[in-house]
Formats: structure tokens, C-alpha cells, sequence
């Protein structure tokens, strides 16, 4: 029998809703509680100062044990003060950067990139007594191509817009850019999406059905671990989801175990 764990971890850049403190040994400890093959990250730092301009793709890397990561950046400087948006030039650079990132146990073949523009129009968002219009941010797709102990296989991170439709236009993009990497295909990711939205959008299978968000107390699920259906005939059952209570941010991880008695097919569409 072949065990694999596929978990997705929105950070909210590290910090803890309990104080509002930023304490990397926190996210080392999270991630050790994640135990996972492969992890997707939303809302990450580097070299930011709110974060103790910690790394944090590398505090979650080298917590798993994994030699494999990718950070891509979105933007360059801090959320809610000066930004702009990043370029791939931007990935070795010095600046403060937030994005999202993969982190693996398994070898990577091959890494790719997709960046996806955020809304033209503000969007309003409710907050305790009062509505702000607030402007999009641009996104990112980081996938890899990975050996796994069931066969090659596409995984990828990605973290979409809260404005409504237009998270559904950069879902539509996302799979299309993964069906062109191999299958079988899994997508961990926060798609601001609640429960079965993402799957009724994408038409990929949820692989894991909690709520993750507010992480003290979920009601809803915007945090996905989805199966491209085109992956193939030998799919692996679900053993075990899990939505464990870590001391950071506003979501809870969503962790998904998978079994398999075989190898997944790798000639799906």
C-alpha cells in the first residue's frame, strides 16, 4: 500500500490571529503537524519586515524535509503599503516580496509559471462596521511536474482573487495552463471559492470536504484539493482529511491522504 499526504496552507504571512505576532518557530511547528509529500502556500513572505524578513517558503521546507521549493512572487513590497507587481526578474531580488510557493518531498522534473492579472475594478469587502472598496491583487500559478511513489504527476499552488467571477475567469485559466503539464493533475490552492463552487467551476473532483476558514472556528471551505477527473483510471482513495487547529493564521490547512495499492495511470488526456 502507497500512502501520500497533499496538504494546501493559506499563511496569512506567518502571523497568529490569537496575538498578531510573526514567529517563524510557529510555522516551523505547523508545518511539522502538516507531515505532507507536497504542500502548496498562499500569502507568503520573503524578506518582509512585518515577518522578521524571514523566508518562510524555506522555515516550511526545511520543517518537512523536503529539497524541493519555488517561491514566485506577486508583488514586490508590503500588502497595504507601497506594492507593484512582480516579474520573474523580481524572484532573486533583495525587495520584500509576497506570493505563493510549492514545497516538495519528491523530486520536481519540471517547474512552471503562470501569473494572473487581478480585477480591473475595486470590490467591496466588509469589515467591522463599515464597507471598503478595496483594489485586486494580481495573482500566481506555481506547478510542478514531480516523481511520486504512485508515478508522475502535476501539482500546483495557487491563491485567486475575492472578487466574484473574476476568480471564476482565473480558475478557467489555471486549468487550462495545467492541461498542458501531465496528468494526473492536482491543484492545492485557495480559490475563494466556498465548498462545492470549486469543483461545480473547475469540474475537477474535491479530494478532502472541511471548512478552513475562520481558523478558529471554520464555516467555510475556501481552501481546495482538487483531482483533474482527466487523470487517468487508477485514482487513489481518500483515507483521511484533516483540518488541523495550528497556532497561525486565519485558515486552517487542508490536508488530504491518499492511498494506492498501484501506480496512476499517466496516460490521461
Amino acid at each position: 500500500m502507497i500512502v501520500v499526504r497533499l496538504a494546501t496552507f493559506n499563511l496569512m504571512h506567518g502571523r497568529s490571529v490569537r496575538d498578531g505576532l510573526v514567529d517563524p518557530e510557529r510555522l516551523r511547528k505547523a508545518a511539522v503537524t502538516l507531515d505532507a509529500d507536497v504542500v502548496g502556500l498562499q500569502e507568503v513572505d520573503r524578506a518582509q519586515p512585518r515577518s522578521g524578513h524571514a523566508d518562510l517558503t524555506a522555515v516550511v521546507a526545511e520543517a518537512l524535509g523536503a529539497t524541493h521549493s519555488f517561491f514566485v512572487p506577486a508583488l514586490v513590497g508590503t500588502p497595504g503599503e507601497t506594492i507593484r507587481t512582480a516579474t520573474d526578474a523580481d524572484a532573486d531580488g533583495s525587495h520584500p516580496l509576497y506570493g505563493t510557493a510549492l514545497v516538495s518531498r519528491w523530486p520536481v522534473v519540471e517547474w512552471r509559471v503562470e501569473r494572473l492579472p487581478g480585477a480591473p475594478i475595486r470590490s467591496p469587502i466588509v469589515v467591522p462596521g463599515r464597507v471598503m472598496f478595496l483594489r485586486d491583487e494580481p495573482r500566481v500559478l506555481v506547478a510542478a511536474v514531480v516523481e511520486s511513489p504512485i508515478g508522475l504527476m502535476t501539482v500546483a499552488s495557487t491563491h485567486l482573487s475575492f472578487v466574484p467571477g473574476w476568480n471564476v475567469r482565473q480558475l478557467r485559466w489555471v486549468i487550462r495552463a495545467l492541461r498542458t503539464m501531465p496528468a494526473p493533475r492536482v491543484l492545492l490552492a485557495d480559490l475563494n471559492l466556498p465548498g462545492r463552487l470549486a469543483s461545480t467551476f473547475s469540474g475537477w473532483r474535491r479530494l478532502g470536504r472541511r471548512p478552513t476558514y475562520p481558523s478558529p472556528a471554520p464555516k467555510v471551505q475556501f481552501d481546495h484539493v482538487l483531482l483533474d477527473p482527466w487523470g487517468g483510471a487508477a485514482v487513489p482513495s481518500v483515507t483521511r482529511v484533516t483540518t488541523p487547529d495550528v497556532p497561525i493564521s486565519d485558515h486552517r490547512p487542508l490536508i488530504v491522504e491518499l492511498s494506492s495499492g498501484t501506480v496512476w495511470d499517466r496516460t490521461g488526456g
